[in-house]
């Protein structure tokens, strides 16, 4: 039998004035895990898109179980066992969670569906992930963690002998990883063999027993893991050293901008905070402890049942994202392309339409328009074609850094990033970091949701945590450590 379940020779890949890939060669073992890994825009997206069959190369061969393989498609890629959770959910929003699960390979009996036997299944295959999740709850009820917790779900009901995960811990708690990395050792020692794509480099040094790099299309190095260092990999994958990775904002901390008092809605029981002008605050828990929920009933998007929200000391009323940007809030959601981006829309329009209620009368003044747009394409170091590309098209760092002008557009003086560098490679992570220090440098105020320790460590200036819709604890100066965060998180 052949040491290698899958082969990619000299890959290449044209599209109109770009080459994407060029002379790219990749293998992998069976029952091995293989990291993909560079910077957004590099080509791992192409290059699996190729291996899945969603795209035929320009040129090369991929030979899989030792045949060669001519016109791919993703049919024929599953028939032969090629399985991918993405890191954009492949998921009907409207469906429960076991028929997403089941779509396509439903269990039958005498001609009808077998729903007891799949919803046992069901239940069986979310019990080795070690949460609860209802199999007859709708998928758009769930949070983004938990979705991709289905996704993983599917595949395991699946004979998959090459699994690709592309960023599955994005949107996991550490616990939700720990649970993951147990399955993805489980699939190995069955003989799965695994690609796994992940900006987060300590999860590649855990799990990884190879990792290639790739940088502009084409393939650098492909090296054991352990006998790599983290910065040898960085610096492989950006072309440069980084230096230091969270740059010291050193704010002059001022008075109490924002305060929320006792606010209560339907996940979030009676929490009280402030937040000082000038600082970042972080916000640390577990999935599902009512950190994002918090911020959206400030920022108007979900509906408090009671409390306060005082601003500069006056008490305001916040219904709606609308009054939200009245008073100077903005919200860098999660879920930037569902919830942040006009996806379909120019870069232009999704910088300015925020703001488009401050302008004077009925038309816009393109010229003027135009000009702060710029401003701002060149203050985020925004990396596209133009302002008339669409923002569908940008990677994932690209994206949020157009949600980012989207809000400094409005003026905003409190900024809420909830998971800011989610899907984000290493050298955009540096980018928004130093983004963010800027703003509190200029007198704004941040408030930070990252399920990241290390980025909660070292951008924040105090941290709390959340438990069970409860804010259970403040930590600051030499009592922040993950230590810390975690037994008031978890509640150890």
């Amino acid at each position: 039998m052949d040491e290698y379940i899958l082969q990619l020779k000299n890959i290449t890949k044209h599209f109109p004035g770009v080459k994407a890939l060029n002379n790219v060669s990749f293998d992998l073992k069976r029952g091995e895990i293989h990291a993909l890994v560079g910077e957004n825009g590099a080509g791992k997206s192409t290059l699996i898109k190729i291996i899945t069959g969603a795209l035929e190369p320009s040129e090369g061969q991929i030979i899989f179980d030792g045949n060669v393989i001519t016109k791919n498609d993703p049919t024929k890629s599953m028939k032969n066992g090629i399985f991918t959770i993405y890191q954009e959910l492949n998921l009907l929003s409207a469906m429960s969670v076991m028929d997403n699960m089941f779509l396509g390979k439903e269990i039958e009996r005498n001609g009808l569906l077998n729903k007891r036997c799949m919803l046992e299944t069901c239940n069986s295959v979310i019990e080795q992930l070690g949460v609860e999740i209802n199999p007859k709850s709708l998928v758009r009820d769930l949070s983004v963690a938990y979705q991709q917790l289905v996704e993983i779900a599917k595949v395991l009901l699946t004979e998959s002998k090459v699994l690709i995960m592309d960023e599955p811990t994005a949107p996991l708690s550490d616990n939700e990883i720990e649970i993951l990395f147990g399955i993805i050792q489980k699939l190995k020692t069955k003989g799965v063999s695994i690609i796994y794509i992940s900006h987060k480099l300590d999860e590649i040094f855990e799990l990884a027993d190879r990792t290639t790099v790739i940088r502009d299309g084409e393939h650098i190095k492909t090296m054991n893991t352990h006998d790599a260092t983290k910065d040898e990999l960085i610096k492989l994958m950006i072309g440069r050293e980084l230096g230091d990775q969270y740059p010291k904002h050193n704010p002059e901390v001022g008075g109490t901008l924002l305060q929320i008092e006792a606010l209560t809605n339907y996940r979030v029981k009676g929490v009280s905070l402030a937040l000082k002008k000038g600082e970042i605050l972080g916000v640390a828990g577990l999935v599902g402890s009512g950190r994002t929920e918090m911020v959206r009933a400030v920022f108007g998007a979900d509906k408090k049942h009671s409390g306060k929200i005082i601003l500069n000391g006056r008490e305001i009323t916040v219904k709606s994202p609308l009054d939200a940007i009245k008073y100077g809030i903005g919200l860098i959601p999660e879920d930037r392309k569902h919830q942040g981006l006009l996806l379909n829309q120019t870069i232009r329009l999704n910088m300015t339409f925020s703001s488009l209620r401050n302008a004077k009368g009925l038309l816009i003044n393109k010229m003027k328009e135009t000009s702060f747009c710029k401003e701002l394409w060149q203050k985020l170091n925004i990396r596209g074609a133009s302002l008339a590309q669409k923002a569908v098209s940008l990677s994932g760092g690209n994206q949020q850094k157009v949600v980012l002008a989207k809000w400094l557009a409005t003026q905003c003086d409190i900024l809420i990033f909830d998971e800011p560098t989610r899907g984000i490679d290493v050298g955009a992570k540096r980018e928004i970091y130093s983004l963010m220090s800027q703003i509190t440098s200029e007198g704004k105020s941040i408030i930070m949701i990252s399920s990241e320790m290390p980025e909660l460590i070292g951008m924040s200036d105090r941290i709390v945590v959340f438990r069970e819709g409860k804010l259970v604890g403040e930590l600051s100066d030499d009592i922040i450590s993950q230590e810390n965060i975690l037994k008031m998180a978890a509640n150890y």
